[in-house]
Order: structure tokens, then C-alpha cells, then sequence
């Protein structure tokens, strides 16, 4: 196949992923093909384009769209690890104590109430009495 200008990076990610380029698009069908972005991605050889997984095309480019290349999965992971590295190294310094103060339950749509009766059994002295005595 003639890739033209791109020739020389299928070449080279042709010998980094140790197999041969497949054909971009599916014989007589217009689109990509998913084992060429399977292995643009560099995902081994029927990771998602087995016939045993039974995925049609459509669901086949759907996974492989939502999926993150293994190099820069590992990559992400490397650096994130030299930060958490750099992080340890810092002196680590306690927080200051604070009381808790317990706020109020809030009240709206979607938080359970007490029912009305409840609430009233709970009240005590001249207020209740006001209420049960008329």
C-alpha cells in the first residue's frame, strides 16, 4: 500500500509495534477499519477485533474511540508517579485542630422531614401546653 507522505511513520510504527500496517479501510466499505486503528493505538493484535468477542464494527470503533493508547497510559502513570515522588519528599506538617461544630440537617427536596406529630412531641413547657390546651 502507498501511504505517501506518511510512509516513513507506518514505516516506523510498523517496526515499534513489530507487525505490518493492516489496510486502513475495509474492503468496499467507506471508513476506517478497526484492526488499522487498533493498531494505530498499539493495542496487540485482535484486542478488540476477535471474532470469538462477536462485536459488530460499529461497537468495535466505539471501544477502541473510548480507549486510551497503552504508551500514553503509561506515560500519564509515569509522571504522575514522579510527582507523587516529589510530593514525599516535602517536609509533611500536621493540620491545626479545629472543632467540629455539627451544622443542622438541611431541609428541601429530596431530605426526609420529621412529620408534624414528631416535631410536636418534642416540645415542652408553655408552648405545648398552648397548643394541646387551646
Amino acid at each position: 500500500m502507498d501511504w505517501g507522505e506518511y510512509s516513513a511513520a507506518v514505516h516506523r510504527w510498523e517496526l515499534v509495534t513489530g507487525r505490518p500496517a493492516p489496510h486502513p479501510t475495509p474492503p468496499g466499505r467507506r471508513g476506517l477499519a478497526p484492526a488499522f486503528v487498533e493498531w494505530l493505538m498499539g493495542f496487540p493484535a485482535e484486542w478488540v477485533t476477535a471474532a470469538h468477542l462477536g462485536l459488530p464494527r460499529a461497537a468495535q470503533l466505539r471501544a477502541l474511540g473510548n480507549s486510551v493508547m497503552p504508551a500514553q497510559a503509561a506515560h500519564a502513570v509515569s509522571l504522575l508517579l514522579d510527582d507523587l515522588t516529589g510530593l514525599h519528599g516535602l517536609p509533611f506538617r500536621q493540620p491545626a485542630r479545629t472543632r467540629w461544630r455539627r451544622r443542622p440537617a438541611a431541609r428541601g427536596p429530596g431530605r426526609p422531614t420529621r412529620p408534624p406529630s414528631a416535631a410536636r412531641s418534642r416540645q415542652t413547657g408553655s408552648r405545648a401546653r398552648r397548643r394541646t390546651c387551646g
